[in-house]
């Protein structure tokens, strides 16, 4: 024989502990799947074979070994853009997931670097770095001249204008971040030891022993050329500020759902 059920259940009390999950945002990029976007795909291409173009132009036609001419900053920042470029191709054409603001921000950020001190320091007239083909090597002789003023149009002009049109018109705003602009520097102080230590190890006598004016220590001491270093620091510190302001200030030309 089994107990009457009561009428009247008393209430039970409140569980100990008892938390509630407050309200979470999922990011829109975590459930919308990108649409392709082949006329930006192709745009992107076009850059890296712009830049790619330059690169080789300069190894082939320079005056120079192509270890030396790899050795440049302005060339290692080109091939980091192509690649950089040809993977934001290949994510726009196929709708996948774009490439973090991180990496396409830095890589524009070196070829903005390289173009403004090679227009400031080395091609301005006025600049006690100039050289006479505003390359920071002076080598720029002969039947290689023409081609060389070519590929140093596209590196220093063409192709910052190009990846920066492409950040303004085709990549969504407010990607950037302040605390990227220190990492961003990076690479610039790396190789700024590098080229360094490869003066260093290089005969004294040896062409192109120091490859930008403003850091050659065999004419200026370590002492002005760390104060040069120092200066461009900051410069290309400030830089990276302004393009991280800009990012987040500038119009979003990508329209983002709701």
């Amino acid at each position: 024989m089994t107990a009457p059920i009561p009428r009247d259940i008393p209430d039970l009390p409140p569980i100990p502990g008892h938390v509630v999950l407050p309200p979470t945002v999922v990011p829109a990029r975590a459930v919308l799947i990108p649409a392709r976007r082949r006329p930006v795909a192709a745009f992107r291409g076009l850059i890296a074979l712009l830049a790619l173009t330059g690169v080789a132009i300069e190894l082939l036609a320079a005056d120079i070994p192509p270890t030396t001419a790899l050795s440049h900053f302005t060339i290692q920042s080109g091939i980091l853009l192509a690649l950089v470029m040809l993977a934001s191709a290949r994510c726009a054409w196929s709708a996948h997931h774009p490439l973090p603001g991180a990496l396409t921000g830095a890589a524009l950020f070196y070829v903005i670097a390289a173009a403004l001190v090679h227009h400031v320091l080395l091609a301005h007239a006025s600049s006690p770095f100039a050289t006479p083909d505003g390359t920071g090597t002076g080598t720029g002789t002969g039947t290689g001249t023409a081609w060389q003023t070519a590929a140093t149009h596209i590196l220093h002009t063409a192709v910052p204008v190009a990846a920066a049109l492409d950040w303004l018109l085709l990549t969504p705003a407010g990607r950037l971040h302040l605390r990227q602009a220190p990492a961003w520097l990076l690479y610039p102080l790396a190789y700024l030891a590098f080229t360094l230590a490869r003066g260093e190890l290089l005969l004294p006598d040896a062409q192109d022993r120091y490859l930008y004016p403003f850091l050659d220590v065999a004419q200026h001491g370590y002492k002005i050329v760390l104060g040069n270093a120092l200066l461009v620091g900051l410069a290309l510190y400030a830089l990276a500020v302004l393009l991280v302001a800009l990012d987040h200030i500038r119009p979003d030309p990508v329209r983002r759902p709701r």
